[in-house]
Formats: C-alpha cells, sequence, structure tokens
C-alpha cells in the first residue's frame, strides 16, 4: 500500500517575470501532520492553491492520493478540502446553516445530519444556532474547519489557520489538528508561528527561494544546527504561559 498521499515533483510556477516556484519536489504521509514553513512571498499559498486544483503549475507534476491533478482534477476535488487565512464562512447564516449549505454545495444526502454531526464532533451544540457573525475568533475558526470536513476529505489544506487568533484560540485550534490526524485525515499546514509547527508536525519543509531547502522531523531539523552551549540560569515563564495561567484562575472565579 502506498504511504504516500501526496507527491510533487519538479513543480514550477511564475508570475510575469517572477518565478514563485523554482522545481519544487517533496512527498507527503498520510494521516500526516505536514508543516510548510516559509516568509511571506515565499510561495507557500501558490503551492497549496496548484495542490487545490485552483492555480496549474507551468511545469511539474503533483499527484494527490493516486490522481494526477491535471488529469483527474474532479477527483482530485472530492478528496481534498481548503481552509484559507480567513474564515470562509456567511456570517448571517447560523454556524448550523452554514454547515448545511456546504452539505447541500457538496450535493450530499441528509445535509441536517451531517451538520448535527460535525456540531457534536467540534463541541459547537450551545452556539450552533447562533449567528456566526456573534461567534469569537476562535469559535469561527472551529466551524470553518468543521465546514472544511463536509465530505469527509482525506486531506485538509490549512493556510496559516491561526493568524489573528489570540493564544487561547490557537491552542484550541491546535488541538483540533491533532484529532483530525488523529481520526486518520492528512493535514497540510503553512505558518509563520515556528512554535506551531513545532508542536503539531510529523514532517517539516522549509521553502525559501522557490525551492525546498529542507525537509526533516523536528529533531531532524535540529541536528542539522551545532549542539548548543549548556547554561544554568532562572527560567522564567512565557508571557503565553502567564496569559493563560490567567485566563485559567479568571474562570475558576
Amino acid at each position: 500500500m502506498e504511504k504516500n498521499i501526496i507527491k510533487i515533483k519538479g513543480v514550477k510556477k511564475g508570475y510575469k517575470e517572477v518565478e514563485v516556484l523554482k522545481g519544487v519536489d517533496l512527498e507527503v504521509e498520510k494521516g500526516s501532520i505536514f508543516s510548510l514553513l516559509g516568509s511571506n512571498g515565499a510561495g507557500k499559498t501558490t503551492l497549496i492553491k496548484i495542490m487545490a486544483t485552483l492555480l496549474k503549475a507551468d511545469t511539474g507534476s503533483v499527484n494527490i492520493d493516486g490522481f494526477d491533478i491535471e488529469k483527474n482534477s474532479k477527483e482530485v476535488r472530492g478528496l481534498i478540502s481548503l481552509t484559507g487565512q480567513y474564515a470562509a464562512i456567511d456570517e448571517i447564516l447560523t454556524g448550523r446553516e452554514n454547515l448545511q449549505m456546504i452539505a447541500r454545495l457538496r450535493h450530499l444526502k441528509y445535509p441536517k445530519q451531517i451538520a448535527e454531526k460535525l456540531i457534536r464532533r467540534f463541541d459547537m451544540s450551545k452556539a450552533a444556532d447562533r449567528r456566526v457573525g456573534t461567534y469569537s475568533g476562535g469559535m469561527k475558526r472551529r466551524i470553518d474547519i468543521a465546514m472544511s470536513l463536509v465530505g469527509n476529505p482525506k486531506i485538509i489544506f490549512l493556510d496559516e489557520p491561526t493568524t489573528g487568533l489570540d493564544p487561547e484560540a490557537r491552542l484550541e485550534v491546535w488541538k483540533l489538528i491533532k484529532e483530525l490526524s488523529n481520526a486518520g485525515t492528512t493535514v497540510f499546514l503553512t505558518t509563520q508561528y515556528l512554535e506551531e509547527a513545532e508542536q503539531l508536525a510529523d514532517k517539516i519543509a522549509i521553502l525559501h527561494g522557490g525551492k525546498i531547502i529542507a525537509l526533516d522531523t523536528v529533531e531532524g531539523l535540529k541536528k542539522m544546527f551545532p549542539p548548543v552551549k549548556v547554561e544554568y540560569v532562572e527560567k522564567q515563564p512565557a508571557l503565553e504561559e502567564i496569559f493563560l495561567s490567567i485566563i485559567g484562575k479568571k474562570e475558576e472565579n
């Protein structure tokens, strides 16, 4: 059985005179969390759009679960889901109505039952019948990811999913991503937060200068650097730890 669900070979893409991707090669294992790191403008979103059949590569090949995206784009779209940097939800509708709408757009049977199942899975029963416009940033991202799972895609592309979220909401999204992987969904994640990749990813690739310049586990990437100098210092809590501790105590009171 083939263990790699995504295979990319020699992908190039340019816009006018600017070559963004200059020959990208990588493979992603089924059921894993794969993180793509890169600076702004490195081509992370361009690569995701190519895999999601929203852009055509100038040269190279992309294979998704055995399907060539050029020859079998329809089949590929049935296997994937894409969640961008900003929640793609209708804020006038309720959470339940958003989920039902996506099920109908995918021409699935029993949209009400599909919505209810996802509402329970994502623990959204209390907020499901409120307008999404009243949701917090973390809850909007939660419903957005839930919408991406309508139709049970094998692969979900998350393009900087925690951009703009507060630390508490970011940890909530991390938990959801881990749960998706544990359930067998392959997660392809782009992020600018190095800590996010370190906490979540089974494999990490670094995109720079239009090419993948490193691809390994966190442990493997760390071995690329000289041994750290050991110093004994008093460890101060990070601001994020302090923030979450204070929030927790506030909720207890």
